[in-house]
C-alpha cells in the first residue's frame, strides 16, 4: 500500500536517508536528535531550494551550470547595496534578489529559445560571465560581517516555531512547486516538453517558451538564495558557492530526475538533496575525511543513472509486448 502512495524510486531513497541516520546514530547517538535534525535540514535548505529550480530546467531536457554564480553575484550585489543603503527594508532587498536571478535565468533562456544554442554551452558561458561581473563590480574585494547592517544577516537566522527563516523558505518552496508541478497548466508543459517535445508541439506547447520559463524559475531560487547564503554567512566573495551547481545537479539525478528529461518528482529533488546534506553533515561526525563525501555522492549519482537507465529499458520492454499483443 505504501509503494502505491510513494514512488518506489522515492522510496528507496526515503528508506537510505533513514538507514544512513542510523547507522550514523551507532557512532554518534546525537546526530538524530531533533535539535540536530534541524540544524542539518537547515544547512541542505539552500540546495533544496536549488535543486528545485534546476529539477524544473532538467525536466525540460536542459541543465543550467550558472545556478551557483547566479547565486553569487546576486548575493554580491544585495549585500553592496545593503552597504551603500543600510536602511533599505528586507522584502525589498529580497524582491531585488529574485528579480536579479530572474533576469540572469531570462538571459540563459532567451539564448536557448532564441538562439538554439546547447543549455550546457550556455550555462557554461553564462557562468564564467557572471563570476566575471562580480569581480568587476566588487573589485576581488570581500564584503564582511561587519559591514552588512544587523537586520540584513538578522533575517535567514531568525526562529519561527523552532525553525529558522531559511528552512521556512525552503519548506514554502517546496509546498509551491509540488503545487505547480502537478496541478497547473505550466507544470504539464514542463513535463510534456521533457517527455516528447515533438508531440507537445502537436499540442500547442511552444517548447522554446517552456524552457525559457523554466530557466526564469531556476534564476528567481538562484537569486533569492543569494541573498539567504550572503545573510546567512555574513560574508560575500567572488568564489561563493563555488563548484554548487554541481551538489545542485547531483540531487536531482540522485532524486531521479532524468537527465534525458520528462521524469522527476519535488519529492525525489528534496530528498536528493537530503541525502546529499546528510552525507555532508555526518562524515566530520564519525571522523570520515570529507574528500569521501565526493566519492559517496559520485557513488550515488552512478547508481541513480543506472537504475533510471534500467528503469527506461524496462518502460520500453513493456510498451514493445504491448505492441505486439496488438498486432
Amino acid at each position: 500500500m505504501i509503494l502505491r502512495i510513494i514512488p518506489v524510486r522515492e522510496f528507496i531513497l526515503a528508506a537510505a536517508i533513514f538507514l544512513l541516520l542510523l547507522l550514523i546514530s551507532t557512532r554518534h547517538a546525537a546526530f538524530i536528535s531533533p535539535s540536530n535534525l534541524a540544524n542539518v535540514f537547515n544547512d541542505t535548505a539552500p540546495l533544496m531550494i536549488l535543486a528545485l529550480g534546476q529539477m524544473v530546467v532538467i525536466l525540460t531536457r536542459c541543465i543550467d551550470l550558472s545556478v551557483a554564480a547566479n547565486l553569487a553575484l546576486t548575493g554580491m550585489v544585495v549585500a553592496m547595496l545593503n552597504v551603500a543603503v543600510p536602511g533599505l527594508p528586507i522584502p525589498l532587498i529580497v524582491m531585488i534578489a529574485i528579480s536579479l536571478g530572474a533576469i540572469m535565468g531570462a538571459f540563459n533562456g532567451i539564448l536557448v529559445w532564441k538562439l538554439a544554442i546547447p543549455p550546457i554551452v550556455v550555462t557554461l558561458g553564462t557562468m564564467t560571465i557572471f563570476r566575471g561581473i562580480i569581480f568587476l563590480i566588487s573589485d576581488g574585494k570581500w564584503i564582511n560581517a561587519h559591514e552588512m547592517s544587523e537586520s540584513f544577516t538578522a533575517f535567514p537566522r531568525a526562529e519561527i516555531i523552532g525553525l529558522p527563516v531559511l528552512s521556512w523558505v525552503a519548506v514554502v518552496a517546496v509546498a509551491v512547486f509540488g503545487l505547480m508541478m502537478s496541478r497547473t497548466p505550466l507544470g504539464r508543459s514542463i513535463f510534456a516538453v521533457g517527455g516528447n517535445p515533438h508531440a507537445a508541439v502537436y499540442t500547442g506547447i511552444n517548447v522554446g517558451k517552456v524552457q525559457f520559463l523554466a530557466f526564469v524559475l531556476s534564476g528567481a531560487l538562484a537569486g533569492l538564495t543569494g541573498y539567504l547564503w550572503v545573510a546567512r554567512y555574513a560574508v560575500a566573495y567572488v568564489d561563493i558557492a563555488g563548484g554548487f551547481e554541481l551538489e545542485v545537479v547531483a540531487a536531482c539525478v540522485i532524486g531521479g530526475i532524468s537527465i534525458a528529461g520528462g521524469v522527476g518528482t519535488v519529492a525525489g529533488a528534496v530528498l536528493g538533496a537530503l541525502f546529499l546534506g546528510v552525507v555532508k553533515n555526518a562524515l566530520p561526525v564519525v571522523d570520515i575525511s570529507p574528500f569521501w563525501q565526493l566519492a559517496i555522492s559520485g557513488s550515488a549519482i552512478l547508481i541513480a543513472v543506472a537504475f533510471n537507465a534500467r528503469a527506461g529499458k524496462t518502460r520500453g520492454r513493456i510498451i514493445l509486448k504491448s505492441a505486439e499483443h496488438t498486432s
